[in-house]
Formats: C-alpha cells, sequence, structure tokens
C-alpha cells in the first residue's frame, strides 16, 4: 500500500507547515481571507491544468496564489472598500473565473470535483518533492518574520510605532497563506484545505492560550485526523463498500476532534487565570488579547 504511505506522507507534511500557520490566521482573525485565499487560486488551479495537466496545476495555483496574496493586501490596505468587501470581491471574481474555465471541458464534473476536493491517494513522488520544497520556504518565512508578525497581530499600533511596516507584514502573512494553500491543494483540494488552515488552532485553544503550545498541538491534531482519517477511508471503502473520499475522512475527524475538545474549552473559560501567562498568548474568539 505504496500510496497510502504518500498519502500519509503528503499529510505529515502538511501538518508541519498548518500547525503554527493557524495559529497565525486565528490570532489575525484571517478565517475569512484564508476561505477567499483557497477560492482565489483555484482559477490558477484550471489554467496550470488545462495548460500542463496534472503536472502543471502547481505551477498555476503557485502564481494564482501569489498574485491574490498581493492584489489582497493592496485591496484592504488602500482599497476604498471594507476588507470584507474587498476580500469578497476577489473571491467571487477568481472563482467566478475558475468556475468558467473549467465548465468549458466535457469532463467538467469529474475535473470539478478534483479541484474542489482532491485526490490525496493520487499523490506522486514529484508532488511529494515539491511540497516538501514549499513546507521548508514556508516554515522559513515564518521563522525569520514570527516576532514582527506576531507584534502586529496583538498590538498593530505598537508594532507600526516601534517602525515595522504594516502593509509588508500583511503581504508576508497572505504569501504564506497562499504557500499553504498551494501545497494543500492537489491533497485536499481547494475547499478542504481551509479546515488545515482553521480547525487545528480553533481546537488548540481549547486547551492552552500559548503560541507554541497552539502550534505544537494543531500540528499534532492534523497527523492524528490524517492517520485515522486514512483509516477510516480505507474500511469504509473497502470493508464495507462506502464510498468515503480520504480528505473528507481527514477534515471531518479535525472536526470531530474540535466538537470533542469544546466543553474543555468552556470549563477553561469559566475559571479565571490565577497568573498572567508568561509567553504569548491568543484570546478566545470574542475575547481580549489580554484574557
Amino acid at each position: 500500500m505504496t500510496f497510502m504511505a504518500r498519502a500519509f506522507a503528503e499529510l505529515a507534511l502538511l501538518a508541519l507547515i498548518c500547525g503554527p500557520v493557524s495559529v497565525l490566521v486565528f490570532a489575525r482573525r484571517l478565517s475569512f481571507v484564508s476561505d477567499a485565499l483557497t477560492h482565489t487560486v483555484f482559477p490558477g488551479v484550471v489554467i496550470g491544468f488545462l495548460t500542463g495537466g496534472v503536472e502543471g496545476i502547481f505551477a498555476g495555483a503557485l502564481v494564482a496564489a501569489v498574485v491574490t496574496a498581493v492584489v489582497l493586501t493592496l485591496l484592504t490596505r488602500w482599497g476604498a472598500l471594507s476588507d470584507d468587501a474587498s476580500t469578497a470581491v476577489v473571491l467571487t471574481a477568481m472563482f467566478s473565473i475558475g468556475v468558467a474555465l473549467v465548465s468549458r471541458r466535457a469532463s467538467y464534473t469529474s475535473d470539478l470535483t478534483a479541484f474542489l476536493f482532491g485526490r490525496i491517494l493520487t499523490v506522486t513522488p514529484r508532488q511529494l518533492a515539491e511540497t516538501a520544497v514549499l513546507a521548508v520556504v514556508i516554515l522559513g518565512l515564518l521563522l525569520i518574520g514570527a516576532r514582527a508578525l506576531v507584534f502586529r497581530a496583538f498590538d498593530p499600533a505598537g508594532a507600526a510605532a516601534a517602525g515595522y511596516r504594516i502593509a509588508w507584514l500583511d503581504l508576508w502573512l497572505n504569501v504564506i497563506v497562499a504557500l499553504v494553500v498551494v501545497a494543500a491543494v492537489r491533497a485536499v483540494g481547494t475547499i478542504l484545505v481551509v479546515a488545515l488552515l482553521i480547525v487545528p488552532a480553533a481546537a488548540a485553544r481549547m486547551i492552552t492560550a500559548r503560541l507554541l503550545t497552539m502550534a505544537a498541538f494543531g500540528t499534532g491534531l492534523i497527523l492524528l485526523a490524517a492517520y485515522a482519517g486514512l483509516q477510516a477511508s480505507w474500511t469504509a471503502s473497502v470493508t464495507y463498500g462506502f464510498a468515503l473520499t480520504s480528505a473528507s475522512a481527514v477534515v471531518l475527524a479535525l472536526v470531530l476532534a474540535y466538537l470533542l475538545l469544546l466543553p474543555v474549552g468552556a470549563a477553561r473559560r469559566r475559571r479565571r487565570p490565577s497568573r498572567p501567562a508568561a509567553s504569548p498568548s491568543v484570546p478566545a474568539e470574542g475575547g481580549s488579547p489580554h484574557e
């Protein structure tokens, strides 16, 4: 079952990058922006597939992701519309272009399903290598900009006063998120990749507010969900004849873990901390950064 080993290896690489990136997405409340990036990369995926087949998806997605990250940053920082409105405009426009392009093919339904939901079990050694390269780049960008990105997340005014250029930090994070989308798009698709960018940190926040702990927990949670999801998909399909896509099973495992941790989070919120956290922490949704 070499294909299962490659699928788990791909998901393990994604866990290494999605765990820490999801914490920044959660801290900045960029869930909508992350969702937009997963959709706006779609036309690049389609163009790459139409021009170069399966192997062209990577290049097409990479170009579309970087362009989208730049456009979103420009619109949200200097556009006339609000951040949400600007993001929605880019999302709907780019995704519509992708749908229009893919609908011109005779195999519209099957191609669209593959683009949206991925094919983790067909990951090739070349795709694994490309994901590994992107993982190194993303982790490098995180290490270089971690302090500034965290500073900007919790105190944008202070970061600006300290000399950081907020627009460049926003672009930095948008590019990182875009690269994560590119790394994951062929495995889990443009729709399900958003779960890898949001659910791990949301689940981790139920048990801790410390950034490093959240990143480590989120990474471990994705690994656990990857193993459980692949096993569930294999068992359902082979043993019981029930079609369950592997990527969907992995995401469902992530969501299940989040739901199971909800009571833990509720219990933590009812308790007041006995002393301030010694490291940067992320507020609960709707809470204060100094919770």
